[in-house]
C-alpha cells in the first residue's frame, strides 16, 4: 500500500472510531444510523454530524476526480420532484430526475419540443400518454422513448424512498429518424 493510501485509511478509521463514540454517547444518532437502508446513507448521514468517512477508503473523494453515485444524491421534498443535469452538450441533455410521491398538477400536460428517452433506476411510476392514448406503468430498469410533441404527465412516483429517473433530451429532425414508444 501506497503511502498516501495508508495515510487515508487510517484517516477513515479515526472518523468512523470517532463515530462509534459519538453513538455510544447519544442514542438517537444510534437509532437514526440503524435505520440507515444502504452505505451510501450512512456516509450522508455521517457527513450531516461532522464525520468524513467518504465512501470507502482508497476512492476519489470530494478533492479528487468527480464521482457520484445516481442513487446517493438526496431525494426530493414529499409531492416535489428534483432536475438535475448530469452533462449537455449541442442539441442534448441528460437529466437526473428524483420524484417523491410527486405527480403532474391537474390538467396540466408536458408537450416538449424535443425527444426524450427515460429509465428508472429507482421506485416506480405511473405515466399518461397521448395520441394514442394510453397508460404506462414504469419500474426499475424499465425505458421508454417519447417523440417530441408527445403529450404526457406523471400520474404518480413511489413515496420515500422516491423513484429516480434518467432521462436524456435531445433535439432532431423526426424525418432523419422516427422515434417509436417502446412499453
Amino acid at each position: 500500500m501506497a503511502e498516501e493510501d495508508l495515510q487515508l485509511f487510517l484517516l477513515k478509521v479515526q472518523q468512523l472510531n470517532a463515530l462509534v463514540s459519538s453513538l455510544d454517547a447519544d442514542p438517537e444518532r444510534r437509532r437514526q444510523l440503524a435505520a440507515c437502508s444502504d452505505h451510501n446513507a450512512v456516509v450522508q448521514l455521517a457527513r450531516l454530524w461532522g464525520f468524513r468517512i467518504d465512501r470507502r477508503w482508497g476512492e476519489a473523494s470530494v478533492e479528487g476526480p468527480r464521482l457520484s453515485n445516481l442513487l446517493a444524491e438526496p431525494l426530493a421534498a414529499s409531492g416535489h420532484e428534483i432536475e438535475e443535469e448530469l452533462c449537455s452538450g449541442e442539441g442534448w441533455r441528460l437529466m437526473r430526475i428524483s420524484s417523491n410521491g410527486s405527480r403532474s398538477p391537474d390538467g396540466f400536460w408536458y408537450q416538449q419540443k424535443e425527444h426524450e428517452w427515460l429509465t428508472l433506476l429507482k421506485g416506480s411510476a405511473l405515466l399518461s400518454l397521448e395520441d394514442p392514448e394510453e397508460c404506462v406503468e414504469l419500474s426499475v430498469g424499465d425505458q421508454l422513448m417519447l417523440s417530441a410533441g408527445r403529450r404526457h404527465r406523471v400520474e404518480r412516483t413511489d413515496a420515500h424512498p422516491g423513484t429516480v429517473w434518467l432521462a436524456l433530451y435531445w433535439n432532431e429532425s423526426p424525418s432523419e429518424h422516427p422515434v417509436q414508444s417502446i412499453v
